[in-house]
């Protein structure tokens, strides 16, 4: 039993470096993020830091590949509804989440800090392309329709979308609506007219899912489960 509040304890540390690391990396990119500073974010000892992260470029990674903590945990939609609502509450968190928007800075600037790390984007793929084949699953998908291929192209969408959205307007606040129009172009070229038809394109699902997600990690942080 002593086990278990040392792991729980470990385990808020290391999400409490996650984050710090994330507002200094979003702040100042690698090149201007020092350990100390993420220390002084965290308030934690060096100590504490390197017992679950062994340099600032392995900090960095796991900020990377943490994009998806951000989003996929609140969503319970599935099929080509998920996919959609992956990418809705993705452009709403790169506007509030520090976290996602650290990772997603690093991934793009990372060629200038000497990585050369495709797993963030092969992870959103891997997610995408697990929803496409639930669609595929479900008859939602217009035939020769290949999962990875489209994934992956959401991916590289999304990529370029959020780079542009970060130039042309403040905080990324158009991000969503572009977002909308990626799918109103693509959906008549993927999905079958019904599904169309009944397919929520609506930036409202994310604050939605989100509002829900957070109201119920409240109540169960309030009433945890009974020991067994």
């Amino acid at each position: 039993m002593a086990q278990q509040p040392k792991q729980e304890r470990a385990i808020q540390t290391r999400k409490e470096i996650l984050r710090a690391a994330a507002v200094v990396f979003d702040k100042s990119g690698f090149a201007g993020a020092s350990i100390n500073r993420i220390l002084q974010e965290a308030d934690l000892t060096a100590g504490a830091l390197y017992f679950h992260f062994k340099s600032k470029e392995d900090l960095a990674r796991a900020v990377m590949n943490a994009q998806p903590d951000s989003i996929v945990p609140w969503l319970s939609s599935e099929g080509l509804q998920r996919l959609v609502d992956i990418t809705l509450v993705w452009a709403h968190q790169l506007q509030t989440d520090v976290l996602l928007r650290a990772g997603v800075r690093l991934t793009s600037e990372q060629g200038s800090f000497g990585f050369r790390d495709i797993a963030p984007y092969q992870d959103w793929s891997r997610i995408m392309a697990d929803c496409l084949r639930v669609a595929v699953e479900k008859g939602e998908l217009l035939s020769g329709i290949e999962p990875t291929e489209l994934a992956e192209f959401v991916v590289e969408s999304c990529t370029g979308m959020q780079t542009y959205s970060a130039v042309a307007s403040e905080d990324r606040a158009d991000l969503v609506d572009r977002v909308t129009r990626m799918w109103r172009l693509l959906m008549p070229g993927i999905a079958v007219p019904t599904v169309i038809a009944r397919t929520e394109v609506n930036p409202a699902r994310a604050r939605t899912a989100l509002h829900e997600a957070t109201t119920s990690a409240a109540t169960a942080a309030t009433h945890p489960p009974e020991p067994a």
